[in-house]
């Protein structure tokens, strides 16, 4: 049975040109994206593959400017072929009849209920069209755009125009730039952040960390608990990735196309959520009641270590009931670190010849951050695989700060051409509860996870564990409300397993049965346990034992392997 061609034009001479100009091109996130979501695609490197190819829908990540790859894309689109471009071909707008408007540099979109969640998003550019004659192509619309949450419509979100046998649809947005400034910032992080005005979050510290490359708005963001703490409480990010993923099943959907993509979970895990823990101080006794603690609730979790660590007899109990042992690297100048790769090497040689095992994961000491890739780099070339590094170092700011709750892996800079890094980021919510901020937000963080199918990433730190009862009560009361809404606690290296396994399975079609196909780069693929679906095609009907579930907005079948 053949399935959708979906194909992702990175044109590698457009790409040069911004190279050259220190330009980057966060288009290409869009191949993290459908990777992320299961969704199998191909990479086009030249505009002229898209005549010579029979994709069904292709997305622009990075497309020439020029007249004729503008009549390329038309010609393509006349064929039957779907367009969707993110705030760009502005070429073709006189064609069509329309004019751009002066871009926004960050608002808030409306999507119709049709396509996702309806709260306003965040967005941190977009530009969208006006009609200035009478148009070319017939064309809807959908959705909006404002500088403001509630403010007036600066227009559509969404524009379809229908050109031939095809369509070309753009969204206003920039979404991928958008998912990528919320993930990482919109540039280096050389600076103290803004804080809010209210107090709770100051970010002018003196100490350059991860949240002050922070992108959301301290007033529009934020919540409150009934308990009033405040606290970011939308994934952004996330629902601009669903939206996105939405739009191209439902077109799938009307042009009869099946599209199969894997589950974010294995099979049995719905829900997922995290607990992870920073020695600092490093007590022995910490480390005791902590095992004591984490026991008591029937879950393992994520240590991450700080030179000089425990004694040696505690590290071999901890990974022995179950605990992934992790580095917490130290940069921090006041006690004796550096932001220096050689620093980076010192700390992980250290804990890796401590434990006398593999490492990889970290997370840093107060959330340390500077620049915009060197961390990544680092964690690279010492064999990490995975960070923890982007949550919360203030209260004011716990939550969603970074727009996600997703596992995904982060874009380089123009300067390492937009690559992605090969860490996996599994970002955390908040810190000890309750003394970092109260219990009334698990429940809505729990919430919001469920949503998107994230990571409930929380962080306990032992010596807070040992020496305030009242923190080890709010662990067991996070694991024990997270169990009753169906999460499954993994540690960060479990995470960082199964992302990487379900990533190299390849979709390469359907059989006749309709059972997915897949081929894998590795024996140890851990195809057995993934779960793989695709929308229900219109006027489908679906046999009494088949699996159905709503993935996207959009109601699916579960597949069998074939």
């Amino acid at each position: 049975m053949n399935i959708a061609r979906i194909g992702i034009l990175r044109d590698k001479r457009a790409i040069e040109q911004r190279l050259t100009y220190g330009l980057n091109t966060f288009g290409l996130y869009a191949g993290e994206v459908l990777s992320h979501a299961g969704i199998p695609f191909e990479w086009i490197d030249d505009l002229h593959q898209i005549l010579e190819n029979k994709f069904d829908l292709i997305l622009i990540a990075a497309a020439p400017s020029h007249e004729a790859a503008n009549d390329t894309i038309w010609r393509y689109a006349e064929r039957g072929g779907i367009v969707v471009t993110f705030a760009g071909l502005n070429g073709l707008a006189r064609k069509l009849g329309f004019a751009g408007t002066e871009p926004l540099t960050a608002g808030y979109a409306h999507l119709p209920e049709e396509m996702g969640d309806t709260r306003p998003l965040r967005f941190l550019s977009a530009s969208s069209w006006v009609k200035q004659k009478e148009p070319a192509a017939a064309c809807k619309e959908w959705g909006t755009i404002a500088y403001v949450p509630l403010g007036i419509s600066a227009g559509p979100l969404l524009q379809q125009f229908t050109i031939g046998l095809g369509t070309i649809e753009r969204w206003s947005v920039d979404v991928m730039g958008t998912i990528v400034g919320l993930q990482q910032g919109t540039g280096p992080v050389l600076e103290d952040g803004t804080p809010a005005s209210d107090g709770t979050g100051n970010l002018n510290d003196g100490l350059l960390k991860a949240e002050d490359g922070l992108e959301l708005n301290w007033a529009y963001d934020r919540k409150m608990t009934e308990t009033g703490v405040a606290y970011f409480a939308h994934p952004y990010a996330d629902l601009w990735r669903e939206a996105v993923v939405s739009h191209i099943l439902r077109r799938m959907v009307e042009k009869q196309k099946p599209v199969p993509f894997s589950d974010y979970w294995p099979e049995g895990v719905d829900r997922v959520a995290m607990i992870s823990h920073d020695s600092d101080r490093n007590f022995d006794e910490d480390a005791v009641t902590t095992l004591q603690t984490l026991a008591s609730a029937g879950i393992h979790s994520t240590w991450c270590m700080m030179k000089p660590g425990y004694s040696g007899w505690l590290y071999e109990r901890i990974e022995g009931e179950g605990h992934e042992l992790a580095l917490h690297f130290n940069s921090n100048i006041n006690e004796g670190g550096r932001w220096d790769q050689a620093d980076f090497n010192r700390q992980f040689v250290w804990l890796r010849d401590t434990v006398q095992g593999k490492v990889i994961s970290n997370k840093n000491h107060f959330t340390r951050f500077e620049g915009w890739g060197e961390l990544f780099q680092w964690c690279e070339a010492c064999g990490i695989e995975s960070d923890q590094t982007r949550g919360p170092s203030k209260s004011g700011a716990a939550g969603f700060l970074f727009g996600t709750c997703q596992p995904y892996y982060p874009m380089a800079w123009s300067n390492e051409a937009n690559r992605l890094y090969d860490v996996l980021e599994i970002g955390f919510l908040t810190q000890d509860i309750p003394q970092f901020t109260d219990a009334s937000v698990i429940v809505p963080f729990l919430e919001e996870v469920e949503k998107v199918r994230g990571v409930a990433h929380f962080l306990y730190h032992q010596g807070r564990i040992h020496s305030s009862p009242e923190v080890r009560e709010a662990l067991l009361q996070t694991v024990h409300i997270a169990r009753e809404r169906g999460f499954t606690f993994w540690t960060g290296g479990q995470i960082n397993s199964w992302e990487r396994q379900r990533r190299q399975m390849r979709i390469t079609g359907l059989d006749e049965k309709g059972n997915v196909l897949i081929r894998t780069e590795h024996k140890d693929h851990g195809a057995e346990k993934a779960v793989f679906w695709r929308p229900i095609l219109s006027e489908e009907v679906l046999g009494a034992d088949q699996l159905n579930n709503e993935r996207y907005g959009i109601k699916c079948v579960q597949l069998k392997r074939g």
